[in-house]
């Protein structure tokens, strides 16, 4: 396979300097990334936001659940969380695609899609485990229907290949299988966006549109369909990384306009408005029947147009008022987020791990408010510690000094 990154032999005629530089003024150059030696710290900061509040939303419902993004809004953690991934997936292969070539780059690629499949299974293996030995010991069988994972118990032999083939998951292991397909493709949208992005992008959209003409989507075990429709939510992953390929810098002049303000600003208030008819059943005659006919349902796993609106609305306030330079982002308060960001893949599997074990301890032990918000803390507390170790080792085990190292993409790619 050829790489636009490949050497190409000169002639050795003498006209060969003038034929080169009118090749170069017909053609149209790449997007390309510039190097750049200090990470991304915002997308490190709401990449950590999105993991602690997808933490908090896998417990029982308690007040904690009002400090996170799904009661304000259409959309929730998980849109934050796959632009990101698309972001900085985009950022390091695009370039590494451009320093080494397509073949190498798509290798480096498919190495990661095979950690995090991995990672997958080992997390379904330890979660399968930890649901099994509750429900047996305090002899409950609430838990394993509750988790998903009753049709496990009936036919392990199935359901464990089903489990493989990404078509079983118990309950809250649906984001990993969804970032695998999207990662499996990335090579090929990689390819596309460094020579035609708007067309890319057009492309993706076009794919949601029939998703939803045609219901396009995968199939679950033993029934219905994935939680997080790939055919979908590739439109947030593909967004993101043209974003990161030089889309947001064109769309800044739109992003700083008054009028794109305030249309962000009306969007975020009219859904605030309405999620809050869903927790106050005094106000939900309020809402216009025929805003209602056309609005409802919002569908999740098809990544609802008016969940993506929202979205783009919350990325676009965050652009204009939180710049990269930001001070606040070397604090000391806001460290822990940013160390649980850039070590999502580790920092997601002991989320989900944690989930579970504080829905235990709040149905078996102790409950109340007080309880919850504790749960929550020592939750987030843990896994802050546990990025901190990560990163201090990583730090300790690097090689070469710090101007060696390149940003990582962790979830996305990692150091690979």
């Amino acid at each position: 396979m050829t790489s636009v990154a490949d050497p190409i032999a000169g002639p050795a005629h003498a006209d060969a300097p003038r034929a080169a530089a009118r090749a170069t003024s017909r053609a149209e150059p790449p997007p390309t990334v510039t190097a750049v030696n200090e990470r991304e710290l915002r997308l490190d900061l709401f990449r950590g936001l999105a993991l602690w509040h997808i933490f908090i939303n896998h417990l029982p419902s308690n007040l904690a659940t009002w400090v996170t993004l799904r009661n304000y809004g259409f959309s929730d953690a998980t849109e934050m969380f796959i632009f990101i991934s698309g972001y900085t997936a985009a950022f390091v292969y695009a370039r590494a695609m451009q320093e080494q070539g397509t073949l190498v780059a798509s290798a480096r690629i498919f190495k990661r899609v095979w950690q995090i499949y991995v990672a997958h299974v080992f997390l379904f293996t330890i979660f399968l485990a930890e649901i099994s030995y509750v429900a047996t010991r305090f002899q409950n069988p609430l838990y394993s229907e509750e988790m998903g994972i009753l049709d496990f118990l009936k036919e392990p032999d199935v359901t464990i290949v089903q489990a493989l083939l990404l078509r079983f998951r118990p309950v809250n292991m649906d984001v990993l299988p969804l970032y695998i397909v999207l990662m499996l493709f990335l090579p090929l949208i990689l390819w596309l966006m460094r020579r035609r992005p708007d067309l890319t992008l057009g492309l993706s959209v076009l794919l949601y549109a029939l998703t939803w003409e045609f219901d396009l989507h995968l199939t679950a075990y033993p029934s219905g369909a994935w939680a997080f429709n790939p055919f979908a939510w590739q439109l947030l992953f593909v967004f993101g990384a043209w974003c990161a390929l030089g889309g947001a810098r064109r769309m800044a002049r739109i992003l700083n306009s008054t009028a794109m303000l305030w249309i962000c600003v009306a969007y975020l208030l009219g859904s605030f408005w309405v999620t809050l008819t869903w927790h106050i059943p005094q106000i939900h005659h309020l809402l216009p029947k025929l805003l209602e006919q056309w609005m409802y349902p919002i569908n999740k796993p098809d990544l609802d147009v008016l969940r993506f609106a929202h979205f783009l609305a919350l990325a676009a306030l965050t652009v204009r008022f939180l710049p990269k330079d930001w001070p606040g982002l070397k604090s000391i308060w806001l460290r822990p987020m940013i160390l649980c960001g850039q070590h999502s893949l580790e920092i997601f599997c002991i989320g989900v791990f944690l989930s579970f074990a504080g829905q235990f301890f709040l149905a078996e032990i102790a409950g109340g408010a007080v309880v919850h918000a504790l749960v929550c803390i020592a939750g987030i507390v843990i896994m802050s510690t546990a990025a901190w170790v990560f990163s201090w080792y990583k730090r300790v085990t690097a090689k070469g000094g710090p101007g060696n190292r390149k940003p990582a993409a962790d979830l996305a790619g990692g150091g690979a």
